[in-house]
């Protein structure tokens, strides 16, 4: 398998913290999304949609979509479990990783793109301050959702503490802040950003 991908871009990046967290290594093709490399040839026969990541499978398909690959990753190499080992865990992950994608990454990204973009889109002030009009709700009910776990479902990182840094850092990358007042959120940052292998390890 193939993975084509651009590290700083946020779908990217989810599926960059799954390998992390599996201990899984893919051979990688960066595409240069600032230079337009995404919307030449031979990357749109990957991807009509000019997007990354794609999987190059090894019968020579391409699987695009983030979500979708990751859940084929785990279909591929089950353990350690990133979903769930019950129906009702995998149900729960699903539908937190879910709140997560459309109310804070989604939005991050679109902020962070209305004001500061780094492959150059214009500013859109309008849309910047209705994505920040939402986004209180949605990290307070994070907020409570982490509570006193380590990761965003409990007691070991899932799907969605992959979804969520790849959200956070990018928009913490092009200027956007944390307000201390999300001080669950704020500790499972730390936590999850490096150092947490070895308290699970000790643990």
């Amino acid at each position: 398998m193939k993975l084509f991908t651009f590290p700083m871009a946020p779908n990217p990046a989810r599926i960059d913290f799954y390998l992390r967290e599996k201990n899984l290594q893919l051979e990688t093709v960066i595409i240069d999304l600032p230079s337009g490399e995404h919307r030449q040839a031979a990357h749109l026969a990957r991807h009509p949609g000019a997007a990354v990541p794609v999987l190059e499978l090894d019968d020579g398909r391409f699987l695009i979509e983030s979500l979708a690959i990751i859940e084929y990753l785990e279909e591929c190499y089950p353990s350690p479990a990133m979903i769930g080992e019950t129906p009702e865990d995998r149900a729960f992950t699903r539908a937190t990783e879910r709140f997560i994608e459309l109310q804070i990454f989604l939005r991050l990204v679109r902020y962070i793109h209305a004001t500061n973009s780094p492959i150059g889109l214009p500013p859109n002030p309008a849309l910047a301050d209705n994505e920040l009009r939402y986004l209180p709700d949605a990290l307070t009910r994070l907020d409570n959702i982490i509570g006193d776990h380590d990761f965003v479902t409990g007691n070991r990182p899932t799907i969605a503490d992959c979804t969520l840094m790849g959200g956070l850092r990018f928009a913490l990358v092009f200027g956007w802040k944390l307000d201390a007042q999300y001080s669950n959120v704020s500790r499972w940052y730390a936590l999850f950003s490096g150092g947490h292998q070895q308290k699970l390890r000790a643990g």
